[in-house]
């Protein structure tokens, strides 16, 4: 079942061809993370959402509250028996229908769909998991490279590249041939104490996942965090990479070309994402 601006409907329900989201890619989403009826991290999604929305020009209601979207999500939840499990939400904000690529309106409607997911607390993943740069196109660095929009051509196109080649996922670059991000996360380099990640204004995706690091790795004396652009080059130098997400948590990268990486320093903060967690 899915939530369609409040009302649950079959999940063969069909939008309109002139949705904006399908025809113009007017539309913003947040990928969530649900623990048994818990929202993981719900007041940073939430207030991605609503920047997001001002950055696009979307009205926002007046009943978009926090705690309405969350009551949405539970009844989501709830109706397709998954309060008592793990599930990934998406939460999709559209532009409504009318005008061409000048919108008739600025008034949005939502669409939030779950699926059960098998892992309730984060879980190291030490299968092999190799990297590459993905050279065919590069991200612009703007605010709008920083929304989690539906605009995902250069990640649809990345992910079957690295499916045609055996590779587990690809770093993308932005036009001044910085590493920004994977297809499908932000990225963490690791050298010796120092943990460096891109910072937003080199175009990669404000994540959520990535803020949650951040202040942990901060809080942490023997480490230091830096913001930093990446160059390709130090890929190859650094003892560990991984990759940033709400669903996945952390995942290390074993091998980046010819360099093997280590994942000592991502089952550290994997433990303490998760005992964040439990404390909250």
């Amino acid at each position: 079942m899915t939530n369609f601006n409040g009302t649950l409907l079959e999940d063969n329900t069909v939008l309109s061809p002139q949705n904006r989201g399908y025809a113009y890619g007017d539309a913003l989403f947040e990928t969530i993370k649900t623990s048994y009826g818990k929202v993981l991290f719900w007041e940073d999604h939430y207030f991605r959402l609503m920047a997001s929305m001002r950055i696009m020009r979307m009205e926002i209601p007046m009943n978009f509250t926090m705690e309405f979207l969350q009551e949405q999500i539970l009844s989501t939840l709830e109706v397709n028996q998954l309060l008592k499990s793990s599930a990934r939400i998406k939460l999709m904000v559209h532009r409504n229908e009318g005008g061409l690529y000048t919108p008739e309106t600025n008034n949005v409607s939502f669409i939030i769909s779950a699926k059960p997911i098998q892992d309730d607390f984060y879980i190291l993943n030490n299968d092999y998991y190799e990297v590459d740069l993905f050279k065919d196109y590069y991200v612009s660095p703007s605010l709008l490279s920083t929304l989690k929009t539906n605009n995902k051509a250069l990640n649809v196109v990345g992910s079957i590249y690295a499916k045609e080649n055996n590779l587990n996922n690809c770093l993308l670059l932005n036009t001044d041939k910085k590493v920004i991000e994977a297809l499908n996360g932000n990225v963490f380099l690791v050298k010796g104490h120092v943990i460096k990640t891109p910072p937003i204004s080199d175009g990669c995706l404000k994540g959520v996942m990535r803020t949650q690091l951040i202040n942990i790795i901060k809080a942490l004396p023997e480490y230091e965090l830096v913001e930093d652009s990446i160059s390709p080059f130090e890929l190859q130098k650094a003892d560990e990479i991984f990759i940033t997400n709400v669903i996945v948590g952390i995942q290390p990268v074993n091998k980046y070309r010819k360099k093997v990486f280590t994942n000592e320093v991502s089952k550290i903060l994997l433990q303490k994402l998760n005992v964040k967690i439990r404390l909250n």
